[in-house]
């Protein structure tokens, strides 16, 4: 019988952070630091081969920890997964207003496809950012308030940010593509 596969890492706790879509960089990065110093392979060279294998799989954690903590869509899918809302290979499905509000979009896309005119990028990527710097917008104050949510609240609020992590996803495909069409033209 095969052995369980380990439990995933909690960054934030392997930090003694709280969860957070927005947590203290400035503190992030010195707790990187201090872990950093605390367990490079280095200073454990003369140490017994188990606590080197362990400082190396810690300094490993401490690196791949702060890789996602820092960067916040990064940061924003590891919540998501941890919580078990982003699953790999799972498709989600993207809300049908949101889907009538793209379709105008992707009508477009098409339309540069057939018959590229460099005058119709510029409308078609103001017109897709305007969309996400909305859903941006009103994400924002759940994003923000989520380390101070009672822990009843919380699964309602990551609900709402996974639907918005969908939602963005799917209009960085959008942006890229006019992007390409601004680069052909």
């Amino acid at each position: 019988m095969p052995a369980p596969a380990p439990a995933p890492a909690d960054y934030f706790a392997f930090y003694g952070l709280p969860e957070s879509f927005r947590p203290d960089e400035a503190a992030l990065k010195r707790l990187y630091y201090a872990k950093s110093r605390e367990t490079h392979p280095d200073f454990h060279a003369t140490s017994a081969p188990d606590n080197q294998a362990e400082m190396l799989r810690q300094a490993t954690l401490n690196t791949d920890a702060y890789r996602t903590l820092a960067d916040a869509d990064q940061r924003m899918a590891y919540l998501l997964r941890h919580h078990g809302l982003l699953v790999e290979g799972q498709s989600e499905q993207l809300p049908p207003d949101f889907l009538m509000d793209v379709m105008d979009l992707n009508e477009q896309l098409m339309e540069l496809e057939m018959d590229p005119n460099p005058a119709a990028v510029g409308p078609v990527a103001a017109e897709a950012q305007a969309l996400a710097d909305t859903l941006d917008a009103g994400i924002e104050p759940v994003l923000a308030g989520y380390e101070q949510l009672p822990a009843d609240h919380r699964p309602a609020a990551l609900r709402q940010v996974l639907t918005y992590y969908l939602k963005k996803r799917y209009l960085l495909r959008i942006q890229r593509q006019v992007a390409t069409f601004a680069a052909r033209s």
